[in-house]
């Protein structure tokens, strides 16, 4: 039976979290009053887990489209309480009731829309990719400490006990020195087709659907969804299902710093469309850590719906030991020597679990199992890689200044440009 002194312990430790991320050891409210924004694609599926939970109760759902900010209503309103539907989500920050948001919206909105939640003061659960390029993402991290708010990434693989028990096997040293991984990225993509410039849809506010980002004409196949394959918009299904799997591979290499070097070659081999980034890519980067160079691939091909060593997306890692492949949605298997399979086990995606993890976060009662700097390590592969792609030329990087070395056109493209004096530009971006 644990003693006394374990309890004092654990109650310390508690007390010392919650000091450190500005909430309270055990919330006061039986429910925590929290804000979703983004009510389409993930963040529907948000929506749904949410307004069931017993823990929380959604006040806010924000949307710029009517259609599915009604929608959204709806649903948290069938489980219990009709929320305050807004599409300006200046209304949610003013609301000092609200302790937590939800930011599922489009990636160009990821950082900015976080930081302004985190100077209110607000805990942020951000979806993945955390960030538009990479010096968004070091600024999440600083609005994070800033405000001594908890600030999770939507990469729930992290919160996935398959996924979490292959981690613990490969950092116990389970296949022994892992020189080299892989993730990849391959599955069908539709044809986004070529449109020319429409007036945006009476339900869509489309100047707040653009917000920090240089002004643009509205096109049809752009908004909704297919935003991620422009470049003002996302990153790419590099960004997009591929940090998913770059991010389980950081993981499971124990990186705690973007790379040293990055070279990446790709482009449009099969769709003939409007999308701007990549269908087809190859990335390789080094990583030092441990004291030695470590090397990590990625691979991605949208038109390819078929399996790569048992998985359709997945990751390899590559040991002296031995080699661990796994689909972070599927599960994995674990190789010794001579190929003899040693151990697997299987196991879908847990959302919930991510959910509770913050929310534990939020009450000091455990740490975010997917913090901002973890999101900002594979985010900010994905941007590296994107702008390996589009220069079609290797890059130095620092990690610790974060900036290209020797190679001032590339470094010019890990910021972004905004528009100038809007409201939501982050701070020293």
């Amino acid at each position: 039976m644990p003693s006394r002194r374990f309890f004092l312990k654990q109650s310390a430790a508690a007390t010392a979290l919650a000091v450190a991320t500005n909430a309270p050891a055990i919330l006061k409210e039986d429910r925590l009053p929290i804000a979703v924004m983004g009510c389409g694609g993930m963040g529907s599926n948000h929506l749904k887990l949410l307004s069931t939970r017993k823990d929380v109760e959604i006040r806010y759902v924000c949307d710029v489209d009517a259609n599915r900010l009604a929608a959204a209503a709806k649903t948290v309103e069938s489980a219990g309480k009709a929320p305050v539907a807004v599409k300006d989500i200046r209304q949610i920050l003013d609301d000092k009731s609200i302790k937590a948001v939800w930011m599922a919206t489009p990636d160009h909105w990821h950082t900015p829309g976080a930081i302004l939640a985190a100077d209110a003061g607000k805990h942020v659960y951000v979806e993945k990719p955390c960030s538009h390029n990479v010096r968004e993402g070091r600024l999440l991290i600083e609005a994070g400490e800033r405000n001594k708010v908890v600030i999770q990434v939507g990469t729930q693989a992290r919160s996935t006990k398959t996924v979490q028990e292959a981690m613990k096997r490969l950092h116990d040293g389970a296949i022994g020195d892992i020189l080299a991984a892989k993730a990849w990225n391959s599955q069908l993509r539709r044809n986004l087709g070529k449109v020319k410039p429409t007036p945006p849809p009476a339900a869509l506010d489309y100047e707040l659907w653009q917000g920090p980002v240089p002004e643009a004409p509205h096109f049809s196949n752009r908004v909704p969804g297919m935003w991620r394959f422009f470049f003002d918009y996302g990153a790419g299904d590099l960004g997009n299902d591929g940090v998913h799997n770059i991010d389980v591979g950081c993981w499971g290499m124990g990186f705690t710093q973007l790379p040293t070097r990055v070279a990446a070659l790709g482009g449009k081999y099969f769709f003939d469309d409007d999308q701007e980034w990549p269908d087809t890519q190859y990335m390789i980067a080094e990583f030092e850590h441990a004291g030695k160079t470590r090397q990590f691939i990625y691979e991605q091909r949208i038109w390819s719906p078929y399996v790569q060593e048992d998985y359709e997306n997945g990751n390899a890692f590559y040991g002296t030991k031995g080699m661990l492949i796994i689909g972070h949605t599927v599960g994995w298997k674990l190789y010794g020597p001579k190929n003899k399979l040693i151990e697997e086990m299987k196991g879908s995606i847990d959302l919930p679990a991510h959910h509770t993890n913050f929310l534990d976060s939020i009450a000091g009662k455990a740490k975010p199992n997917a913090p901002a700097t973890a999101g900002h390590i594979a985010a900010g592969v994905c941007h590296l890689a994107n702008i390996c792609t589009r220069l079609g030329r290797t890059v130095k990087f620092d990690p610790v200044k974060e900036v290209i070395t020797g190679d001032e056109p590339a470094n010019t493209m890990v910021k972004r440009k905004y528009r100038a004096g809007h409201w939501a530009v982050p701070k020293n971006a």
